[in-house]
């Protein structure tokens, strides 16, 4: 059937629906969660594919015993903190396994009593409807243009770029050669090697690329991974190549939160200007609205 064949029996069914009941029918096509599935895409298939792959070779928090500063960090939190990859989980997902026992989203005040608080959830990923939401609404046309995501990490930007834009190139920045590996797995099955390459480096090797680089995605990309006086040579080194004007950079958080964690105010005044986002879209049940307002935009001055 196709799309004039459909429209002409949809039209002759809702024509036969008892017009006291239509705006309740209207109503539940446009904001059911049941025909979710039915509206998915090509694109979002073959991300939630990638995704189930990406889990079958991973620990349940998907990090490595290598990432030593990372685990680290996360017990220096003031809350207990667990990392639950976006990309690999839902919140569907979630739930799933926490009815069965796998995973919790509370621990214990008081061991051996019911007395319970929530955990804090982390993610170093974006989720698929996160990804959507950047390059759909965040981002403008990439055709033409080179993408460089810093913290490669699962390669989530890199296949959400190539599903979801016409960037040119998309480039991945990843220090851990076991991520290097796995994204490199995924980039030959799903054939994506004609616009996507992952770099095993520092990003403080890699001034030549930040200065062609058109747009770059930073996604809590030092926090976790770095020493405070490193994040900050990090951060001087990125600021001193990534200058094309006109440039786009993508922060998770924003910059002024990233800085003034590290009490820095600003550590080259004029780099960049904030770019408004509009936030009040809808992608599904799978969006957290407050995880979207942490994607934010600036343009190279």
């Amino acid at each position: 059937m196709d799309f004039t064949e459909a429209r002409s029996e949809l039209k002759q069914l809702l024509s036969r629906v008892v017009p006291a009941e239509l705006p309740k029918l209207l109503h539940w096509i446009s904001h059911s969660d049941e025909l979710d599935e039915l509206l998915l895409d090509n694109r979002t298939v073959t991300l939630r594919s990638i995704a189930d792959d990406l889990r079958a070779g991973l620990p349940l928090d998907a990090m490595l015993p290598s990432e030593t500063a990372a685990h680290h960090k996360m017990q220096q939190q003031p809350r207990p903190t667990v990392h639950v990859d976006g990309f690999l989980y839902n919140d569907e997902q979630v739930d799933s396994l926490c009815e069965d026992g796998t995973m919790s989203r509370t621990y214990c005040l008081s061991c051996g009593s019911h007395k319970t608080a929530a955990l804090d959830f982390i993610s170093h990923s974006f989720s698929v409807s996160e990804l959507q939401f950047l390059f759909q609404n965040v981002l403008p046309d990439l055709s033409g243009r080179t993408l460089v995501d810093v913290g490669s990490r699962l390669g989530a930007v890199l296949y959400g770029g190539y599903v979801y834009s016409s960037a040119s190139q998309l480039l991945g920045l990843e220090l851990s050669d076991d991520f290097v590996r796995l994204q490199n797995n995924m980039l030959h099955k799903y054939r994506l090697n004609d616009r996507v390459q992952v770099l095993q480096a520092d990003v403080r090797t890699q001034d030549i690329l930040l200065q062609n680089a058109d747009v770059l995605v930073m996604n809590n990309v030092f926090e976790y991974f770095m020493e405070p006086n490193e994040q900050v040579k990090a951060w001087r080194f990125v600021m001193q190549n990534f200058k094309k004007r006109g440039s786009l950079l993508v922060t998770v958080p924003s910059l002024q939160e990233s800085l003034n964690a590290l009490q820095q105010e600003a550590l080259q005044p004029g780099w960049v200007e904030e770019l408004p986002v509009d936030y009040d879209v809808s992608l599904g049940r799978d969006t957290d609205p407050d995880a979207l307002r942490q994607i934010h935009l600036y343009r190279v001055m």
